[in-house]
């Protein structure tokens, strides 16, 4: 037997182990491949019959299984012989449930979506109440729902840095860093964060990560000799201005932050 027969025998026997799984559409596909190998195989009268019975079995468990019924209500026919009329029949059913498996996917993202608004609007309605123990328990249930939407967990630090609760904003910025490493603004919003809470070496830690993707933004020196200045650090906050004039001579914040930096140092302006 050719290996293209082998694996025809093979996709059959694995109809009922699919229907068993609650996977209709990848057990018609199994059954629809391996029909059009059959179909295009020259075969000797004893295989033709072996590959009739074992279609006509496949077809029995596709007809008599609930799940499939409730998306195909029609019965698949065939006699043994007509894998051609067969074939039709089961490209016909591939797409109808193709069309339904694609109708499914959109509901439950629509679901989804929905689920995560009520959960954000139901934290910050706690938060806006003082309920902030509840608000937290919404808020982590919401993230245990999404465990790999980093755009999630920026959204709820938002609405803590809104509330000024800075350390609960940086667990979920931490979080969502963490799930999507290589959002620049997520960097700038931990470090913004750690400087209200005065934790200004790790605040300088997460910027030099951020350097790694976005070593050529103004903007983030910027925001690093802001950590600079309210942690005293004169000479640095020098650096980072210097820096960020470097990539961008016109930016008139950084003129201003190396300025006071200098008069600082008493280095004048």
């Amino acid at each position: 037997m050719s290996a293209e027969l082998t694996k025809a025998r093979k996709q059959i026997s694995e109809v009922n182990s699919y229907l068993k799984q609650l996977k209709p559409l990848p057990a018609v596909n199994a059954l629809y491949e391996a029909v059009s190998a059959i179909l295009k195989a020259p075969l000797m009268k004893a295989e033709r019959d072996e590959f009739g019975k074992l279609i006509e079995q496949a077809v029995y468990q596709l007809n008599n299984n609930r799940t499939l019924r409730k998306l195909y209500p029609l019965i698949i026919p065939y006699v043994a012989g007509d894998e051609k009329g067969l074939l039709e029949v089961l490209r016909e059913l591939l797409r109808a449930l193709q069309a339904n498996t694609v109708e499914e996917a959109k509901d439950q993202m629509e679901g989804r979506s929905k689920r995560r608004a009520e959960g954000i609007a139901l934290g910050l309605q706690q938060l806006e109440a003082k309920e902030f123990d509840q608000a937290r328990k919404t808020f982590a249930s919401l993230c245990r729902e999404f465990p790999n939407d980093a755009e999630l967990r920026a959204e709820i630090a938002e609405i803590y840095i809104q509330a000024e609760m800075f350390q609960d904003a940086f667990g979920f910025l931490d979080e969502a860093l963490s799930l999507s490493p290589d959002q620049l603004r997520l960097y700038n919003r931990i470090g913004i964060v750690l400087r209200k809470l005065g934790q200004f070496e790790l605040g300088e830690k997460y910027f030099m990560r951020a350097v790694n993707y976005a070593k050529d933004d103004p903007n983030l020196y910027f925001n690093l000799g802001r950590l600079y200045i309210d942690w005293e650090r004169w000479d640095k906050t020098e650096k980072a201005a210097k820096l960020a004039l470097k990539l961008d001579p016109e930016f008139v914040q950084a003129q201003k932050m190396l300025s006071f930096a200098l008069n600082k140092q008493g280095k004048g302006a």
